[in-house]
């Protein structure tokens, strides 16, 4: 009877750890999948030719992964006295974000030239509203 509830054990655990690798795997379709949507909305929306779209992308790969360094540092990574001694500020996050937004805007404009690279900041709140509005309606 022992050796039943350690198979019984192996069993149960064996199923658990698939089904939550399992999750992450669907969570990272999921992931991959809205990436693509929104490579493919900034692609028509700004309507970038080939060329530009191979070289603006990785651009826009550096800065969303900056943008994301600084939110979760915002959110969550940074203790509350991280700036020269004094209380967290959320304003210094948001005032980095501007300045990250500011510094890509003149890289992606020498790729797609200053009205696209205005424009983009505009085209990516439209795709998160439409994501969102998406995610809304899914739940209904």
């Amino acid at each position: 009877m022992m050796m039943f509830d350690k198979k019984y054990i192996w069993i149960t655990l064996f199923f658990s750890i698939f089904s939550i690798a399992l999750g992450f795997a669907q969570d990272k379709n999921r992931f991959q999948a809205i990436e693509n949507e929104k490579i493919a909305y900034i692609t028509k929306e700004l309507d970038l030719t080939p060329r530009e779209a191979q070289q603006f992308f990785p651009l826009y790969n550096e800065y969303s992964q900056t943008l994301w360094d600084i939110r979760k540092e915002k959110l969550n990574g940074a203790p509350k006295n991280s700036f020269r001694g004094g209380s967290r500020d959320v304003l210094q996050y948001d005032a980095k974000e501007v300045e990250i937004k500011k510094e890509y805007r003149a890289k992606f404009a020498k790729v797609i030239g200053n009205a696209r690279a205005s424009q983009f900041f505009e085209v990516e709140q439209e795709f998160r509203e439409h994501l969102y509005k998406s995610l809304q309606n899914r739940r209904k």
